[in-house]
């Protein structure tokens, strides 16, 4: 019963240009993610009893494995996923039309497709954690963080 595979909850939302995908699995270990043109594979073992969670997701549409990431954390593991054609809202994630058990919307970050009013800064303050907490997914560093002088550094003056 230990190498018997188990399905993730999954919850999606979209933008124009990507696509937020987080595998809820904590504690997550020995995770593998794979990003291909139609879809992303996730292996890892975790949850309460270290079960071995297994899931392929065939896209509705091609992304961009070379512009989409992952970070793995505590309680489970964000993606940001590049869609290779920017443009209209797909009408779906999966590549099938048949309702899926394990997934679901994620409505904290899901945003209508001709909402004008929205606040952005909640997507663009998700993008730079993801930034700052590295490359995980072996993609190339960012130099410029590295060589990047702070203002900060600069001699304080003396006090009087």
């Amino acid at each position: 019963m230990a190498s018997e595979k188990h399905l993730p909850a999954v919850v999606w939302a979209q933008r124009n240009d990507k696509l937020y995908v987080t595998v809820n699995v904590e504690d997550c270990q020995n995770a593998v993610i794979n990003f291909e043109n139609d879809k992303l594979t996730f292996s890892g073992k975790g949850g309460p009893d270290k079960l071995n969670y297994e899931i392929t997701i065939e896209f509705y549409a091609e992304i961009d494995p070379t512009q989409s990431k992952y970070a793995i954390l505590p309680r489970h593991i964000p993606m940001i996923i590049r869609k290779k054609d920017s443009g209209a809202y797909w009408p779906r994630l999966l590549k099938g039309t048949q309702k899926v058990h394990w997934l679901k919307t994620d409505f904290e970050k899901w945003r209508d497709e001709d909402d004008s009013d929205v606040d952005d800064s909640k997507d663009e303050a998700f993008e730079d954690m993801m930034k700052k907490m590295g490359n995980f997914n072996a993609s190339a560093p960012n130099e410029d963080v590295q060589n990047e002088e702070d203002s900060d550094d600069e001699d304080l003056p003396d006090l009087e």
